[in-house]
């Protein structure tokens, strides 16, 4: 799946760029990798051109074309625009794609979208450390060398003349997105639809956030392990990644965007508002809301209020089954009956007449609608009612049981997902390092992937009963049903849950006007006694 990259760079030192192309770097900390000598490293395989300019003089082309113009002076202004062609790992074996054919593919696609611009193409087939996918740097400078004829993506005359700047817009993005599916499509490639939005948007920085982020939690965790410990967390998750999880939690059982907010207010601390037709959301520790659209498409208003409505009619569905399988909860319908306030311990009442007549009132009401409750569901005896709401509370702790007993399986599910996806990414490089001849040195300069290769394969080994690995496949499958279940099972709990609390209401009520009627009683045969002794 090629996918397309931009970076716009502010970075007056153009031969810093040419650097970055030619020699290898460390892309956790980006900074360049010395040999002993403390030298720069040329990479072990990349193509370099030039569109519009020498490669090797790019940067004092560029330098001469801003002093002709005085454009590129000031700090702020932008000198260079960065677009990377990241093609699928499995082109290579699949498809036979080469540093070559990716070279070639970049320099078209770099005369066709960029023309008039000085320009470097630059492939590389290592990947971001030694990751294996190729990908093609195409850097461009921000200021246009040459005239150029009308093009379906220049929309002013200025974006078409010598001396004036890139001006990237929505439309030129998705003319340049477009571009390269045409490509891939042609070559035979993998590729994915760049013009819908991204189910998680990912940006550059998130994705070498996480990267940086992992590595510093691994090397802590191998401190941790020497001393025999085993680390509470393994996987670093970004913020945006918390947020994310924490939304697919709650979308998985909310039915309406009410109980959405709710829950994800009280579960996760996270606020989350509905403004001018998105959803943005604000952590306990931010002060600025997350817009929706920097979280991915599945997080936004439409995508889940479609998901809220599903919910919704599984629960309808889920509660026609239950009715099938257990009569009795055809019984409940939530009704708006409150507990019967008791005035003797109600110190408000006790302080204001106007109040304690008010409750009064609300008490007789409650009692008649309490009495009318219990003969409409034919509860003619208190220990009826009583084996009633044991037998909801019983039906309710299972609920409950057996959604957390998805909700393990759900989770050990996801960690295989996890460390599978964790094995397929680093099995190349354990490859390499089963054919390399210094395996001790081959370790040394890839210790964080095989460590994660070995980490990985051995969580594989423990968790899959047959000795046999799943596939992702399987994996997600299982996911999606789990995921099913444990949402009905919820909604299952919250049913029995709100039935036995309304229980309970009838429960207390009736005990009140029980032992309102017993005082009702004893009074009168005090009277009663008091006149016949007179």
């Amino acid at each position: 799946m090629a996918i397309l990259k931009h970076f716009a760079v502010k970075n007056a030192d153009y031969g810093a760029v040419i650097d970055y192309l030619k020699y290898q770097h460390d892309e956790f900390h980006l900074v360049p990798i010395l040999d002993e000598n403390g030298n720069s490293m040329l990479r072990d395989e990349f193509y370099f051109d030039g569109l519009n300019c020498n490669p090797e003089a790019f940067d004092l082309e560029c330098e001469l074309l801003n002093q002709q113009y005085h454009k590129n002076q000031r700090y702020d202004e932008i000198k260079c625009h960065h677009y990377i062609i990241s093609h699928d790992p499995m082109d290579v074996a699949d498809h036979g794609l080469t540093g070559e054919q990716a070279q070639a593919i970049g320099m078209e696609y770099a005369e066709a979208n960029f023309p008039g611009h000085q320009a470097l193409v630059c492939t590389h087939t290592d990947g971001s450390n030694n990751s294996g996918n190729i990908h093609t740097h195409i850097i461009i400078n921000s200021l246009r060398k040459e005239d150029i004829a009308p093009q379906p993506y220049t929309e002013r005359a200025i974006d078409r003349k010598a001396g004036y700047k890139h001006h990237l817009t929505k439309e030129y993005l998705r003319h340049l997105q477009g571009s390269l599916m045409d490509i891939c499509q042609r070559e035979g490639l993998y590729q994915v639809d760049l013009l819908s939005p991204a189910a998680e948007k990912i940006t550059q920085q998130e994705y070498h956030a996480q990267r940086r982020g992992q590595l510093n939690l691994d090397m802590a965790n191998m401190e941790i392990m020497a001393e025999g410990i085993a680390p509470m967390k393994t996987k670093f998750e970004t913020n945006k990644e918390k947020i994310r999880n924490a939304i697919n939690d709650i979308a998985e059982r909310a039915k309406s965007f009410e109980e959405f907010q709710r829950l994800l207010k009280a579960e996760y601390g996270i606020q989350v508002k509905d403004h001018r037709g998105r959803f943005s959301y604000l952590t306990s520790d931010r002060q600025k809301y997350i817009s929706a659209r920097k979280l991915g498409s599945h997080y936004d208003r439409e995508y889940l209020l479609q998901l809220f409505e599903e919910n919704a009619l599984a629960a309808e569905q889920n509660q026609a089954q239950w009715a099938q399988d257990d009569p009795i909860t055809i019984l409940f319908i939530k009704s708006d009956l409150r507990l019967v306030v008791d005035l003797q311990n109600c110190i408000k009442a006790q302080q204001s007449r106007a109040y304690a007549q008010k409750v009064k009132i609300s008490n007789l009401q409650q009692m008649a609608k309490t009495v009318a409750y219990i003969q409409e569901h034919g509860y003619d005896t208190q220990k009826k009612l009583q084996d009633t709401t044991d037998t909801i509370q019983s039906k309710m702790a299972k609920a409950r049981s057996d959604a957390k007993l998805t909700e393990a399986k759900l989770k050990k599910v996801n960690e295989q997902i996890h460390y599978l996806g964790q094995y397929l990414s680093t099995k190349s490089v354990y490859a390499d390092f089963l054919k390399s001849t210094n395996k001790k040195d081959f370790r040394q300069n890839h210790a964080d992937e095989i460590a994660k290769y070995e980490e990985a394969l051995q969580f594989l080994k423990q968790n899959s009963p047959d000795g046999k690995l799943p596939t992702m496949k399987d994996l997600r499958s299982e996911k999606e049903l789990l995921v099913q279940q444990k949402s009905a099972q919820y909604e299952t709990h919250q049913y029995f849950r709100d039935y036995h609390r309304e229980l309970q209401t009838v429960c207390e009520n009736v005990n009140h006007i029980l032992d309102a009627s017993q005082t009702k009683q004893q009074e009168q045969k005090k009277s009663h006694q008091s006149e016949h002794s007179i």
